[in-house]
């Protein structure tokens, strides 16, 4: 092996390249999917409402009239300098969509995985801990349940849990918060903070809570069984039996040996629940009237806007493999055998 092999430089150098390939194949995928779809795009959303002319016109500003080969050198040109299009369907920088509601979807993601990692790695340690007893078998369970149960179907039941109590259900905000609170960061949790206003504050968060439960439940179950088995396994080793040896109390082994080793993987895996939080969150944002971009992605599919369409899932590719290079190279600053 080679001295360097194992540089920090060097890995991240390596994971930052490995970005350009796989971004290519993730757009080169989005172009093609919906480009064989049945249909033209300007006819399947606004076909009927304007004249042949007029769609025309349209079909052309769009590049739609141009060889597939030009239309696809035009798409990655574009994504490169972070123009995803317009809409067809309101004419609207997509662009414009994302910075609009980027926020709210922000802010759900990682409201959820702040659930997810506050109810699954506590559940994980003690199913660890307690192993093959009946908390354990209870906790695995619910795991498996939250992870398994439709994502909307679980909203669903938070939101008649609540409801009864008056807690808010719907939207990211009262329309007296969003109406009070000026605009500055376009993420109403931040803005609401920045004015200092108390009361906007409280109710942006009460308003966040079930729809951040709601996706955090679907990513603990994960987190449940990941825990537990990294935990169990690091009891195994001989530094938790040297440390036993010792005569440290097993609270303290657990703590302090076995559990820090137990939460590397942990962090591997949160960037690969990246994609499969945007994908909850679509059906969040759906299921809570969520003001997000997987809210208007699925308007979009309803008006069968396939150029928004385009535009909102090259982002969202794009995203899922920033997160997981970022996550690699904590991941490798954490533990050092990654990099060999």
């Amino acid at each position: 092996m080679s001295a360097g092999s194992g540089s920090l430089p060097r890995y991240i150098g390596q994971r930052v390249l490995l970005v350009i390939p796989m971004i290519l194949v993730l757009l080169t995928v989005v172009f093609l999917l919906l480009r064989v779809a049945p249909g033209n795009p300007v006819t399947a959303s606004v076909g009927g409402k304007l004249s042949p002319q007029a769609i025309a016109l349209r079909e052309h500003k769009l590049g739609l009239d141009q060889p597939l080969y030009v239309q696809y050198g035009e798409y990655l040109k574009n994504v490169v300098t972070f123009n995803f299009g317009n809409t067809i369907s309101d004419n609207r920088p997509v662009i414009d969509v994302i910075r609009d509601n980027g926020g709210a979807t922000l802010t759900l993601t990682i409201g959820a995985f702040i659930f997810a990692l506050l109810i699954g790695i506590p559940l994980g340690l003690l199913a660890g801990r307690m192993r093959d007893t009946f908390p354990d078998v209870l906790i695995r369970l619910f795991g498996v349940v939250t992870y398994a149960a439709p994502i909307f179907w679980t909203g669903l039941m938070l939101v008649i849990l609540v409801a009864p109590w008056g807690w808010p259900t719907y939207d990211i905000a009262s329309p007296e918060t969003k109406f009070l609170v000026p605009t500055h960061t376009h993420i109403l949790l931040v803005d609401a903070i920045i004015s200092g206003n108390m009361g906007a504050t409280l109710d942006v968060l009460q308003h966040h809570l079930l729809p951040c439960l709601t996706l955090g439940l679907l990513l603990c179950g994960v987190f449940i069984r990941l825990v537990r088995v990294n935990l169990l396994q690091s009891l195994q080793g001989d530094y938790v039996e040297a440390a036993r040896a010792r005569g440290i109390p097993e609270k303290f082994v657990i703590r302090r040996h076995a559990f820090r080793n137990a939460l590397v993987p942990v962090i591997t895996v949160i960037g690969l629940q990246v994609a499969l939080t945007m994908a909850g969150a679509v059906l969040t944002e759906k299921t809570f009237n969520w003001p997000g971009i997987g809210n208007q992605l699925v308007k979009y599919l309803d008006a069968r806007d396939y150029n928004a369409v385009q535009g909102l899932v090259t982002f969202f590719a794009v995203v899922v493999v920033i997160a997981s290079v970022l996550v690699d190279i904590v991941n490798a600053l954490i533990d050092p055998r990654v990099r060999y």
